[in-house]
């Protein structure tokens, strides 16, 4: 059965940038998304290596932070490939941001957490994928969450992103 997503220690933020990341609440589990609301931005990418992400990060957060719409005990920013120049990234608001269109992603959403570098994401794939289907559960979308920005990942000595198959 589907849960809903972990709350996060948004103050836990030794660095003042982002929160310290718990994997242990989203190894493995189901979750449903249903009922919130995201807005989309997109980056441009090189061969999947993403060009904009500063600046659209940035400027993102700036506009939910101006309207007042940022989760008070959640984060999650989810990232899709759309190809090897383009990619959508989906941030969790609690309301409208000016500019931005908000929408919700229905469906279940099965996770596993990854440890390391950016270049393991092939094999992260392919580790999600095995325990998608050693668990039964068909998808047909994969979402990234980055939970840390690299400087951050860098000072809590942990790079820990988390794969999210949405159900088909």
């Amino acid at each position: 059965m589907a849960q809903s997503l972990p709350s996060v220690d948004l103050k836990d933020s030794p660095t003042g940038c982002c929160p310290r990341f718990d994997p242990a609440p989203w190894d493995g589990g189901e979750f449903s998304l249903e009922g919130l609301r995201f807005i989309k931005a997109q980056t441009r990418s090189f061969l999947f290596m993403p060009l904009d992400m500063t600046k659209v990060m940035t400027e993102t957060q700036k506009a939910i932070d101006a309207a007042c719409a940022a989760p008070k005990d959640r984060y999650i920013m989810l990232s899709r490939d759309l190809s090897p120049w383009k990619c959508e990234h989906y941030f969790l608001v609690e309301g409208d941001v000016a500019g931005f269109e908000t929408l919700e992603l229905p469906g279940s959403f099965l996770a596993k957490v990854f440890e390391g570098s950016y270049n393991n994401m092939g094999n992260w794939y392919k580790g999600i994928t095995a325990f998608a289907k050693e668990r039964g559960f068909a998808f047909k979308e994969l979402f990234a969450f980055y939970t840390t920005c690299p400087a951050c990942a860098k000072a809590y000595g942990k790079n820990y992103v988390v794969l999210l198959a949405r159900s088909a």
